[in-house]
């Protein structure tokens, strides 16, 4: 009887084996939706950003996702036994962080690569309403962080009270599905303006004061080298977050609506 028995645990076995595995492959009508809107994110945020008069129309998320760039270089500050003194935005040349002490081998490429991780993250959440949420709130501790270090700073702090303002009215219609979508496209940004953000200050205009220029300085090699390193991570946290999002979120758009219901419910 025990070899029959294992003779069909085995048969069983290679029988779900195929359809498991189709399964994890496969991608469901919602997420291909997705995939379509982040696809239509990408051609929309490439435009914007070059073309003249309309490119303002991004500003308000610039400012956002340059807000994750220095937040990636005070949290990383901070883990490592540094002080953050401040957080600052600038309208035209993006973003400073007021540090001392930390292990400048991480916070220096953690503006970059933090804004990378928390865009992917949020293109992660994005395939799915209740994950949608659950960043949101976890964005909004990184807000008050930022609030924090930023206090002095009224751009970044108006900048953070309207991203936390679109959040929350995007709780409130249709169960938090306005969230999802707003996650989402929050995440594409974050993810591709890390990207851009190395092409354009090592690439395009070779900025020596750039994070990489002074991780360069300190542990040679050269910053162009250093750029091309970090978008290739970047771009390889982005395709890991999208696979991810695949495989663990398979409900239906409906399905989605109905578990957003009982998690934080909302009229």
């Amino acid at each position: 009887m025990a070899p029959s028995y294992m003779l069909l645990d085995q048969r069983s076995y290679h029988s779900a084996g195929p359809h498991l595995m189709k399964r994890d492959l496969s991608v469901t009508h919602a997420q291909a939706v997705t995939l379509g809107v982040m696809g239509a994110y990408v051609v929309v945020i490439a435009l914007l950003w070059n073309l003249p008069y309309v490119r303002w129309s991004l500003w308000p998320f610039k400012m956002l996702v340059i807000a994750f760039h220095e937040f990636g270089h005070a949290i990383t500050a901070c883990c490592t036994g540094g002080r953050v003194k401040s957080i600052s935005l600038d309208p035209h040349e993006g973003g400073v962080t007021h540090m001392s002490g930390g292990i400048s081998a991480v916070t220096l490429p953690a503006g970059y690569l933090g804004s990378s991780i928390i865009g992917s993250l949020l293109i992660f959440a994005g395939f799915d309403i209740v994950a949608s949420k659950v960043a949101s709130i976890v964005l909004g501790v990184c807000f008050l962080l930022t609030l924090w270090w930023a206090r002095k700073d009224w751009l970044t702090i108006v900048t953070i009270l309207l991203a936390v303002g679109l959040l929350v009215a995007c709780w409130f219609i249709a169960h938090g599905q306005a969230l999802k979508w707003v996650v989402l496209f929050i995440g594409v940004m974050s993810a591709l303006y890390s990207v851009w953000d190395i092409c354009d200050d090592l690439i395009l205009r070779k900025v020596n004061t750039s994070d990489a220029s002074q991780f360069a300085k300190r542990y040679g090699g050269s910053s162009q080298c250093w750029g091309v390193l970090w978008s290739f991570i970047s771009l390889a946290f982005i395709a890991i977050a999208i696979v991810a999002a695949i495989a663990a979120f398979r409900e239906s758009f409906s399905q989605q609506e109905k578990d957003s219901q009982h998690f934080i419910p909302t009229r």
